[in-house]
Parts: C-alpha cells; structure tokens; sequence
C-alpha cells in the first residue's frame, strides 16, 4: 500500500481535465497545489459544501481530531478521499475509514498529483513518509519451542550441512541427527532444511 512511482503528473494531463475539491481552511496549501499541478481544477470548499469532481482532498488540520466519519460519509457517495495527515496514526484511521489515499500534510503538493491519478485508477496511496507505519515489527529474536541441541542443529543447517557432518559436529549418529533435523523442521513448520533456515532465520534463532 505504497506511492507508485510509475503513476507520475502526467498520468494526470494525459487524462481529461481533473477536479479536485479541497476541504481545508487554508488558502496557502490550496495556492501551493496550484503550483506544482496547474492541469487540476482546484476548488477549496468547507466540509458541508456542494463537492465538485469524484476527488476529495481532506485537509486533517482543518477539524480536529480527524473527523472519521466525515470520510466514511464522502465514501459513501463514491468519492475517493485523499487525507492530508501529520501522524501515522491519522493515516492509520483515515484508512480504516475509507480513504484511498493519505499524504502527509507538509510535503503533500510534491506528491499530489501522482496521488490523485493514482486513486481514480482504482489504487490506494500511502505517503512513502507513512510506509514505516504499515511494516511489521521485527521479531523479537527467540528460539521458540527449540531444544538446546535442535537449536545447535539449526546453527548447522543454516551453514548448509548435511546430516552426517551435523552428525559428525556434534559427536552423534547420523540416525539421531537426521531426528533432530526432523524436529527443527516440525517445530519451525517447515518442508525443507531451506524453510526451516529461512524461519529461524526470521525469528532471529540464526542470522548467515
């Protein structure tokens, strides 16, 4: 759910002359989306206004807190909503509520237009500002359910040997290494010494 850096300005002027209805108290954001996308038809209008166009810029600084179902109402008539926020967590809930895109409010005009031929194409828009908002946190290195000598054995397959030298590394049969192995890959959900690397490699148990 990030900013297409395919979907450029003009993605918009090679389209009939696009309307845009800026909900937003601020005549200076409005002069400086002018600015940098001349090809759109901006209309600065209060939030009980007449809308103009099938694209709605809401301005979050102009009601606070954000006015989540103001966006849900604009959705509702089948206008996609671009939210200007200043913090993930108006992002997060102005997504929750429908919008198709959000932009953060100090460096939205660079990004604007891009945005808005974006959403009239059917995608949504993440600030790449917010993107950091979306990821999930890391892991936080464990070894699970991993026996002290499975998490021995998954150190070794992580450096690609087999069950004999495993065997051979820790002073075991190969019958009771190829058991180990068998339980790492259980324990790690894993089909393949590869998967069961890969996930212990994502649950910090190993890092190659």
């Amino acid at each position: 759910m990030t900013r297409n850096p395919l979907i450029t300005a003009a993605a918009v002027t090679s389209q009939p002359r696009t309307h845009v209805s800026v909900i937003a108290d601020d005549a200076a954001l409005l002069a400086a989306l002018s600015r940098v996308a001349p090809a759109i038809a901006w209309n600065m209008v209060k939030p009980d206004t007449a809308i103009v166009g099938d694209v709605v810029m809401l301005d979050s600084h102009t009601a606070r807190p954000l006015d989540v179902s103001h966006i849900a109402q604009l959705r509702a008539r089948k206008l996609n909503v671009i939210v200007l926020v200043e913090s993930s967590a108006d992002a997060k809930a102005a997504v929750a509520a429908g919008a198709r895109g959000v932009l953060m409010r100090a460096q939205c005009a660079d990004g604007a237009a891009a945005a808005i031929a974006a959403v009239r194409n059917g995608l949504q828009v993440v600030d790449i500002g917010l993107a950091d908002a979306w990821a999930p946190a890391p892991a936080t290195p464990t070894r699970g359910n991993l026996t002290e000598r499975e998490y021995q054995v998954v150190q070794l397959l992580a450096e690609g040997l087999s069950n004999k030298l495993i065997a051979d590394r820790l002073g075991i049969s190969d019958h009771t290494a190829k058991f180990h192995v068998n339980g790492v890959m259980v324990k790690l959900g894993a089909s393949t010494r590869t998967e069961a690397v890969v996930a212990a490699m994502r649950q910090g148990v190993v890092k190659v």
